[in-house]
């Protein structure tokens, strides 16, 4: 999926929301461990709960290796339902990879030919030669680490140079070397405010990837007031606070009432800020 067919899919929604399938077993509600596969049973369920109200799903691949090869499996049978079922939905391996080019190469081939995800999360601290094999291929994203919602974010992000220059300032400065905003998006996150204003000065037309939303207690408004631009640039995550909303027989209808809640708040903050 290209940048503009990503757009017109926000426009037509009315919604730039990513649900974050971040599915931990132990908190699925018990009856579906009765199931043989109950990580899949359950993602389908809030796929199909969600699916009116978001543009996006964004499995974290922390949460399927953790289950060794069930989870590898649940996440391929997942990715190939999105695929199935809704093939207009943008889909993030949330894997925050990055490594020597080689080895870059093969976590790019996982994702992009056997997946057939359109973007994967990578880490930039090893540099162009770990990030340039995942931009190889057409139509695929790489959403690059820039400044995240963590409280740890402040460890080495936030920390500057002799110039004065921000870390997360010389990620978004030199990786715009590497591709342009039509293949290459960033990790900000929704808990770091009016630093968005800072960003959108660097990359003001590329798409950010927003966690930190809901349980993290970032502010959807204060993202789309510094960080929306003419084609929303904006990609804003919730995990937790959609996928987990109900714990018995109605999780998938609760899950749905709570995207369907940030998708209203998502179409006032476009008729709002979009410019």
């Amino acid at each position: 999926m290209n940048k503009q067919q990503l757009f017109e899919q926000i426009q037509k929604k009315q919604s730039f929301l990513c649900v974050g399938l971040d599915t931990d077993v132990t908190k699925i509600p018990a009856h579906l461990l009765d199931e043989d596969d109950p990580i899949y049973t359950f993602n389908k369920a809030i796929i199909d709960a969600t699916a009116p109200y978001c543009v996006a799903y964004k499995p974290n691949l922390a949460f399927y290796e953790s289950m060794g090869v069930k989870g590898w499996l649940a996440f391929e049978k997942t990715v190939a339902y999105i695929r199935q079922r809704y093939p207009l939905h943008f889909i993030i391996a949330d894997a925050k990879r990055g490594d020597i080019g080689n080895t870059s190469e093969m976590y790019a081939r996982s994702f992009f030919d056997e997946m057939k995800v359109d973007a994967v999360t990578v880490a930039p601290y090893m540099g162009e030669d770990s990030v340039k094999p995942f931009l190889l291929y057409p139509e695929r994203w790489v959403i690059l680490l820039a400044l995240t919602s963590n409280k740890g974010s402040l460890d080495f992000q936030l920390t500057r140079d002799e110039q004065g220059e921000r870390l997360f300032e010389k990620v978004l400065r030199t990786s715009q070397q590497w591709t342009d905003d039509e293949q290459m998006m960033y990790v900000v996150g929704a808990t770091q405010g009016q630093l968005f204003e800072e960003v959108r000065k660097i990359v003001p037309g590329h798409f950010l990837l927003v966690p930190g939303v809901g349980a993290q207690g970032g502010s959807l408004e204060e993202v789309c007031r510094y960080g929306m631009n003419k084609q929303c640039g904006l990609l804003v995550n919730s995990s937790r606070g959609i996928i987990y909303a109900g714990s018995d027989d109605d999780f998938a209808s609760e899950a749905a009432k709570e995207a369907k809640i940030l998708q209203l708040e998502m179409k006032e903050m476009l008729g709002k800020y979009l410019v």
